[in-house]
């Protein structure tokens, strides 16, 4: 899951947790780190100590022995004295002489080998090259560490007199302890800070962006075609105040341009609609004139035909005056909205009664069933099956044998009618035109009937669309909503 695809409120969300998570991982690094640290300088600073109260100890055996003091006699001196040394300070003792071989030590049973009856070379270079004169090794053993100190011994003059070595234990048993009730109680409260950071996470997410949820709703609600609602919003941040100024602004500007633009719009529409319709009335005029000018130069009352040419004379006319007619009644069907009447129909019964009017025998109808209830309006509907009807004997070439096919069905909550012809199609350049008021391809009529259907079935819901190939047919499907 990409985090750009997140919302806002849940990648703040996110955002807090991990920093409490985050800052929880942190301090508990840090405080182990701490622990190792405070761990390494206890048992240095221990080691250092018990030096220092072991050496005061040594100092006072030499400065009591009577005894010769050098490195020879060392053995003598502390011969009773470091087992009594060992046991005060709780810690082996070993002297070794300035070359580095084991001269006494405080251990019962010692293994001879090496390693522990003689001090390897690096160390006393070590020993001897630093300011202090003592050097401190570290080593792991059977997983355990361990330290040894080496430091000189002196006379009372100051000379070195044999090399002290301190085996030291880390026992961190104590300290383990303290550090894990310390890492336990941590443990809690890390969970106990958690869960607190998830709620107030989630709230405070919720709160931040709550604003934005309603601005952001308000956006997607926002339509060209509708009245918008401002947003008016209480008590918010400065910055989310001007972006919903802005937002108001923006509608205030939309819906002013909203009204102009549909003013402009059906101001433009009426102009073309009227020019159309001049331009329709023009066609039948000239035609009557022309019939009109012959009549008035050819007429002689004592010729035998006069009857026969009047006759044709007066067809003539009423055959424009006609066409004048229908341009008129299709210009004021198309005026006119259709109102919505909640009237529970037939769809079938008055589908089949529409097509009565229509006296060709190549129409046929079909229906998956003989009732289908379906709200809407009567004469509408009718004017609908019929001006599809019509569109589809109008395409049909007279060369082709004409095939219409009306169906009637349902589909879920929806009625469907379908009208299929086998005309001529359809072009391509044609059809995102073809609902368009005042678009025909006929050499007559104003080109409104599918407008007007579209019109209608829109008015209710519905639908149209249609699916043509050229010289093959065309198939209308109207649908809309029972109910």
């Amino acid at each position: 899951m990409k985090i750009k695809k997140l919302s806002l409120r849940v990648r703040i969300f996110i955002a807090m947790v991990f920093l409490v998570l985050l800052a929880s991982i942190l301090i508990a690094v840090v405080a182990a780190y701490q622990y190792s640290e405070e761990t390494q300088e206890y048992h240095a600073k221990r080691l250092e100590r018990k030096e220092s109260s072991i050496k005061r100890h040594l100092d006072f055996v030499i400065r009591e022995t009577s005894w010769e003091v050098k490195t020879e006699k060392i053995p003598l001196i502390f011969k009773e004295e470091i087992h009594k040394i060992a046991d005060v300070h709780n810690l082996q003792v070993n002297l070794y002489d300035l070359q580095g071989g084991l001269l006494k030590s405080s251990k019962a049973v010692l293994f001879q080998d090496t390693t522990q009856t003689c001090l390897r070379a690096e160390i006393l270079n070590k020993l001897s090259n630093t300011a202090n004169h003592r050097f401190v090794e570290k080593r792991i053993e059977n997983k355990k560490n361990f330290q040894s100190s080496y430091s000189y011994i002196t006379d009372k003059k100051f000379k070195p007199l044999a090399i002290l070595n301190l085996p030291y234990l880390e026992r961190d048993d104590f300290l383990a302890k303290e550090y894990n009730e310390f890492s336990e109680r941590l443990a809690y409260t890390y969970i106990f800070m958690l869960l607190i950071a998830v709620v107030l996470a989630y709230f405070l997410s919720k709160y931040i962006t709550r604003t934005l949820k309603t601005i952001s709703d308000k956006i997607n609600a926002t339509r060209l075609e509708k009245r918008n609602k401002r947003i008016e919003i209480e008590s918010t941040t400065e910055e989310i105040s001007t972006l919903v100024d802005s937002y108001n602004s923006m509608i205030d500007e939309l819906e002013e341009s909203a009204v102009k633009l549909a003013t402009s719009e059906r101001e433009q529409a009426w102009r073309e609609m009227a020019k159309q319709v001049a331009h329709e009335i023009k066609n039948p005029l000239t035609p009557m004139r022309l019939t009109v000018q012959s009549f008035q130069r050819k007429f002689d009352p004592e010729d035998p035909n006069i009857h026969h040419k009047l006759d044709e004379y007066s067809n003539t006319l009423i055959q424009q005056i006609d066409t004048m007619s229908s341009i008129a009644s299709a210009f004021s069907n198309f005026a006119k909205m259709p109102a919505q009447k909640n009237e529970n129909l037939n769809v079938v019964k008055i589908v089949d009664l529409a097509l009565d009017i229509f006296n060709e025998d190549y129409i046929t109808f079909q229906s998956d069933s003989e009732e289908m209830i379906a709200t809407f309006d009567r004469t509408q509907l009718i004017r609908v099956v019929t001006n599809l009807v019509k569109n589809s004997i109008q395409a049909i070439p007279k060369e082709r044998i004409p095939e219409i096919i009306v169906s009637v069905s349902e589909e879920e909550n929806n009625v469907k009618i379908k009208v299929t012809d086998n005309g001529n199609g359809i072009s391509e350049e044609n059809k995102p035109k073809i609902f368009e008021p005042k678009f025909t391809t006929k050499t007559s009529g104003m080109g409104l009937g599918l407008a007007m259907v579209k019109n209608i079935v829109e008015t209710y819901n519905g639908s149209i669309n249609f699916v043509s190939k050229k010289e093959k047919g065309t198939t209308f499907t109207v649908s809309f909503p029972k109910v």
